[in-house]
């Protein structure tokens, strides 16, 4: 039997979950089929900069420059509403030469004509009292105060999560292999469910334009352009007090250094156009460079105090001026939302507004619910409490008692808790993203074990059937004392 939807959204990044927590004010029924396990782990949503833009970069006009002003000033009440870390630290633009200063008024004006609060251009004197740690040969910078930082993914979870309690239908671990548009929706194929749909919109991120040509839409194409990161530890979070950009090139914003909303110190990214949709990996060049281009602007970090390092590959559209592609397709009822590389994350929450918009100009009928709650469950941290709620908190329930990651002060209520709640973790890494289990200097040697054991229990399943990040990402290949007794009848069997 064929499963009915007014709308089906297909991919489950910053942008699919937006859309689906915006459609869920409305008395419609919604999916997000995602082809991983879980929200923002496949895609750039994942991994990227972790910066709420202030809007100055994109050029007026564009898609980008009017989603990323009013997506930034929607974060504030997002975050209240979703108990989501976001901190307004600001963001400058540092010119180490008078010729990159005339760069920086021209993405003043830029910043005016697109609508940006709170800029101006300042000295480097000026910038030094705000960055002691930056270097001396600091000329000016852009000062933009509405710039933030925030966790990615926990954004988009929470999005997830607020969306499914409104009743939106999160459909996991399965890829789309084929669209068929029919004369009232569209017939969407995975490789085990079939769905029917009225809408489909298309989030699919590096993905979008081949999920595009399965419905015969216009073609477009996307390309990845990967990015290397590190984050260095704790120790060396005091080296940024806000997000210090370079001079942007046409290659994207440059090499930054930033605080992390937990702490850390963020530098990177490179950028790279590959071909590869699916590369993931980091390489000793890349790291290099994003090392010797950070210390361009501060030079005073020890890089051998970083704790990881990772890539984040995002979705360039292959259109004039790279501009965001969204709107309906010339196939009536599927709507694209393609090609979302930065600013995409600042401006989710304004794309789906106006994916919504698109969607009833469609001729969707969409009426408001009476009993849509904006506000997630709050998320307990226990390392962000007093030594009083915590005794309190323990006295409750005696899980938040035991401490399952050092690093990180991560305490067993809060897996439990991670793994719980809608839209909740199912692997390692989802434990990882939620509760950040696993993030610290030790990067999960301690705790990995004992996260297994509590997904096992929690999930009743068998502790081989626990992965890293789903599918075949096995932590366990076979129990020990199976493993030897098998092994020892193999041996005698061959008489050895």
């Amino acid at each position: 039997m064929v499963t009915m939807y007014d709308v089906l959204i297909i991919g489950g990044g910053v942008v699919g979950t937006s859309i689906a927590r915006e459609l869920s004010k409305y008395d419609i029924k919604v999916a997000l089929i995602e082809k991983e396990d879980d929200v923002a782990s496949g895609g750039a949503s994942k991994a990227n900069s972790a910066i709420l833009h202030a809007g100055y970069d994109p050029l007026p006009g564009t898609l980008k420059a009017k989603l990323n002003v009013k997506g930034n000033e929607m974060f504030d009440e997002l975050c209240k509403d979703l108990d989501v870390p976001m901190k307004r630290v600001g963001s400058l633009v540092a010119a180490f030469s008078k010729d990159e200063v005339e760069s920086l008024y021209k993405l003043y004006d830029r910043g005016l004509k697109n609508g940006v609060k709170k800029m101006s251009i300042i000295s480097g004197d000026m910038v030094k009292e705000m960055e002691p740690n930056i270097n001396d040969t600091i000329v000016a910078a852009l000062y933009a105060k509405t710039a933030g930082i925030i966790c990615p993914y926990g954004f988009v979870i929470a999005l997830a999560e607020n969306a499914a309690q409104n009743g939106v239908e999160f459909i996991f671990n399965q890829e789309v292999i084929s669209i068929k548009k029919e004369e009232d929706g569209f017939i969407v194929k995975t490789q085990s469910n079939e769905y029917f749909s009225k809408y489909v919109v298309n989030a699919a991120g590096l993905y979008s334009d081949v999920i595009n040509d399965m419905v015969g839409g216009k073609h477009f194409t996307v390309h990845p352009r990967k990015g290397e990161y590190l984050i260095l530890d704790k120790e060396e979070g005091y080296i940024a007090n806000t997000v210090i950009f370079q001079v942007p090139t046409k290659m994207g914003k440059g090499i930054l250094v930033s605080p992390t909303v937990d702490g850390n110190l963020l530098i990177g990214p490179t950028a790279e156009d590959i071909e590869d949709k699916e590369f993931r990996g980091t390489t000793a060049e890349g790291l290099e460079k994003a090392i010797l281009g950070a210390k361009k602007s501060v030079a005073k970090f020890n890089e051998r105090k970083t704790i990881t390092q990772f890539t984040g590959v995002r979705s360039v559209p292959d259109v004039e001026g790279e501009d965001f592609i969204i709107g309906e397709s010339d196939v009536k009822g599927f709507i694209n939302v393609a090609g979302i590389e930065s600013p995409g994350f600042t401006s989710s929450p304004a794309i789906a507004e106006m994916v919504v918009q698109i969607l009833k100009d469609s001729g969707l009928k969409m009426a408001e619910k009476d009993n849509f709650n904006p506000k997630r469950k709050p998320v307990i941290r226990f390392n962000e409490l007093t030594d009083e709620e915590r005794n309190e908190l323990i006295k409750k329930d005696p899980s938040y008692g035991r401490v399952i990651c050092r690093c990180e002060t991560v305490t067993e209520g809060e897996i439990i808790d991670a793994i719980r709640r809608p839209v909740g973790a199912k692997s390692i890494d989802g434990v990882k993203r939620r509760v950040r289990a696993g993030m610290g200097r030790c990067q999960g040697g301690f705790c990995s074990p004992r996260v297994l054991e509590i997904l096992s229990r929690e999930l009743n399943i068998d502790p081989l059937d626990v992965t890293k990040f789903g599918g075949k990402s096995n932590i366990l290949t076979a129990k020990a004392k199976e493993y030897v007794i098998n092994s020892c009848k193999e041996i005698l069997k061959r008489g050895v």
